[in-house]
């Protein structure tokens, strides 16, 4: 697939806030026409919406305006998924899953993968097949951003009721895309590495996130995503890799001055008086380590 990778231009900026503002746009007209119409009506006008936008992108595509054209392809893409929920709500779709055992429903209550739906894997193959056709129609890589998220929801999916099989199938589906988005430099392999990262360190953050052993193996983790993103040239893993830190640092700041953060597995206050003086020196070192792991990423980066 030959894809152009846009660049950041003063005309691409504008196209992508004008095209993101409309999507905005019309999903909060979507959101008033629910609460005002019956499911059909609004199935009705969702389907209205998506024709106009596909419209749009077209129309955009047969002038080769092919940045505007992408982004509205994406725009509409989303548009169909969101005119299909209408459609499975007004058939009565929605809410067909299949029992799951009681020993699986107890942990995973809640779950967006609770349960075996049939009709929830058609609508996430639908639209999955809607976005590899527009990136193949369009060839803007800004779709493989839709196409590799559905994708991993719909493998996820079918493969698990979630809790911890759903972390396992989402580390496994992260490690394909990162071995999938280094076979090349097409622009489409960014948004493979950058799903691929979210989806390894999702995975790892469901299970390490309530001690101070484990937020220290993140911050591992963390410095194994500098080296792939240096040997890669992919930055998202960096980005990644510095919130990973700053989180770390969080966890690590308010366990040591005693104040406590539920998510991050501190505790509660623990001392009448907090030692205030920690999370600058906390962050003071995450700050040099960033900055030492630029510096070393700067000198040995490929050519």
């Amino acid at each position: 697939m030959d894809e152009r990778k846009p660049f950041w231009t003063t005309s691409s900026f504008l196209l992508y806030a004008g095209g993101f503002t409309v999507l905005l746009a019309a999903l909060g007209a979507l959101a008033y026409l629910s609460s005002r119409y019956g499911d059909a009506a609004y199935a009705g006008w969702a389907a209205l919406v998506f024709v106009v936008l596909n419209a749009i992108a077209h129309g955009f595509r047969r002038r080769d305006r092919w940045v505007a054209a992408g982004v509205f392809a994406f725009v509409s893409v989303l548009a169909w998924a969101v005119f299909l929920g209408a459609l499975w709500t007004w058939f009565g779709w929605t809410g067909g899953t299949t029992a799951a055992p009681a020993s699986v429903t107890s942990s995973t209550s809640g779950s967006p993968f609770a349960g075996f739906s049939l009709s929830r894997l058609a609508l996430e193959l639908l639209v999955l097949i809607a976005a590899r056709w527009a990136r193949s129609s369009f060839r803007y890589p800004l779709l493989a951003a839709v196409s590799t998220t559905v994708g991993w929801l719909f493998v996820t999916d079918l493969v698990s009721n979630g809790g911890a099989w759903s972390a396992v199938v989402t580390l496994l589906v992260g490690l394909a895309y990162l071995v999938a988005g280094s076979g090349g430099d097409r622009a489409g392999a960014f948004w493979r590495h950058l799903v691929a990262g979210l989806l390894i360190g999702g995975s790892l953050l469901y299970w390490w996130h309530s001690s101070d052993w484990q937020w220290a193996l993140i911050a591992v983790v963390a410095l194994v995503y500098v080296e792939i993103g240096r040997r890669s040239a992919r930055s998202s893993w960096a980005v990644l890799a510095a919130a990973a830190l700053l989180v770390a640092s969080v966890h690590f700041a308010a366990e040591w001055t005693r104040v406590g953060v539920p998510f991050l597995g501190s505790g509660v206050l623990s001392a009448p008086e907090p030692r205030l003086w920690v999370p600058s020196a906390v962050f003071a070192f995450t700050g040099f380590l960033l900055v030492a792991l630029g510096v070393r990423a700067g000198r040995r980066a490929p050519a």
